[in-house]
């Protein structure tokens, strides 16, 4: 998959415009890497539920948007 966001190092509040960009962009399936960190995932997931994405999280980190 050759769609990919990497937000290593990426600040928090620009966390919503960057993915928000990537998912109505971006032809699915797309992956966003998150991190571990938990508050990097909810961002992330809050604009994902926002945009009514379909989405798994099988792999820690990451985020794979399918539709």
């Amino acid at each position: 998959m050759t769609n990919v966001l990497d937000l290593h190092g990426i600040r928090h509040h620009d966390v919503d415009r960057l993915v928000e960009n990537f998912i109505l962009l971006k032809e699915k399936p797309v992956r966003i890497i998150t991190g571990n960190s938990d508050r990097m995932i909810q961002l992330v997931k809050d604009v994902l539920d926002r945009h009514y994405m379909n989405y798994e999280s099988l792999k820690p980190g990451q985020i794979t948007i399918l539709k």
